[in-house]
């Protein structure tokens, strides 16, 4: 028997319901929107739409200099984060060589580097997380690395001890070493990031994206913070596509990176609803793992059943992690506190008689 379509990849003429009109809890989306000031950003660009954006979008790259406290030529400001990952592929490292990439987590990594034929391997994730030993070992006879930091979709973030390791093995090897920091907005004002290693040319680079905490993940923004040097062989990639973030992206992401206070209120907001959200979980019996992202990653038997079951008799998206190679939980976007509740119902239900002891 086939498996049902999934209702984000249905045609809108079948009468199924789209994926707009289900609980959203399957890409972890805001449900805090963007700040005020950033939708009043876009609104101002609606009668200049004939126009073409910056190419060089110097706007945001001067912000980001001086929000990170880096130079301009140490960012690249792209489509997204996804853009970002394509561009390295293509372009730093030693193109002969694959890259290096952890298995279980956000396919994006190997679907680029297989797709401009440098190929890649994985290594094994340790449990629920990066294992830092095994890829600092690895890494120097590879063209490039990918570590997703905090990692996707398990929720989980590398130690300090853990990410100067990486470094140190990017340093000592000279191969280029990408960490995806979609997540790190959401973690706790300590937890280490890649921005901390950019010093004496090490080959490390850090992606950021304003899809999730900022919550404009509609307008297609990210960037990337690393060495001048690397840096300028990106965006030389990137001015293939000079125009790819629009004049209405480029407003928003200046916008929104200059409300600080609103981003903290939703850093605040996630924090407690996360809290919340793990200890129903608990109360209720279910496992997860624990997470410092805007996600928690349910542990559930038969992941893609489950998946499909609470798109379809429930309404509910959620990502099934099998999608990852990490089967067996539910990745689950910390929505509403009613969507949450409406998971909580429906997972109860679907899960009746078969949690483990």
């Amino acid at each position: 028997m086939n498996a049902p379509a999934r209702p984000e990849t249905q045609n809108y003429n079948t009468g199924v319901p789209s994926a707009d009109s289900l609980v959203r809890l399957h890409l972890s989306e805001s449900p805090h929107g963007a700040s005020p000031a950033a939708v009043a950003a876009v609104t101002g660009e609606l009668d200049r739409i004939n126009r073409y954006p910056a190419p060089d979008r110097e706007g945001l790259v001067q912000a980001l200099a001086r929000h990170w406290e880096l130079l301009e030529e140490q960012i690249a400001v792209a489509n997204g984060s996804d853009e970002l990952v394509l561009a390295t592929a293509l372009t730093l490292g030693d193109p002969d060589r694959p890259g290096l990439v952890t298995a279980g987590t956000f396919p994006g990594y190997l679907a680029a580097l297989e797709r401009i034929g440098r190929g890649a391997v994985e290594i094994p994730l340790a449990g629920a997380g990066v294992d830092a030993a095994a890829f600092a070992e690895r890494l120097p006879g590879y063209g490039i690395g990918y570590v997703c930091n905090p990692h996707n979709p398990c929720g989980t973030a590398l130690p300090g001890p853990a990410l100067e390791q990486l470094v140190s093995a990017a340093r000592a090897g000279g191969t280029p070493l990408v960490f995806d920091e979609a997540y790190h907005e959401f973690g706790p004002p300590a937890q280490p990031q890649a921005r901390e290693q950019l010093r004496d040319g090490t080959p490390v680079l850090a992606l950021r994206t304003f899809s999730k905490a900022y919550g404009l993940a509609a307008l297609r923004i990210g960037y990337a913070l690393g060495p001048a040097e690397l840096i300028a062989e990106v965006r030389r990639t990137l001015s293939v596509l000079p125009f790819s973030v629009n004049r209405a992206a480029q407003a928003a992401a200046l916008a929104a990176l200059a409300d600080q206070e609103f981003l903290g209120r939703v850093r605040q907001d996630c924090e407690q609803r996360r809290r919340w959200f793990c200890a129903e979980l608990a109360r209720r019996g279910h496992r997860y793992l624990p997470s410092v992202t805007n996600f928690v990653a349910v542990e559930v038997a038969a992941s893609g059943e489950a998946q499909d079951l609470l798109a379809r008799e429930h309404g509910i998206l959620v990502r099934d992690t099998g999608m990852f190679g990490f089967p067996g939980h539910l990745r689950v976007s910390l929505g509403s506190v009613d969507e949450l509740r409406e998971f909580l119902g429906a997972l109860d239900k679907i899960t009746a008689g078969r949690q483990r002891p």
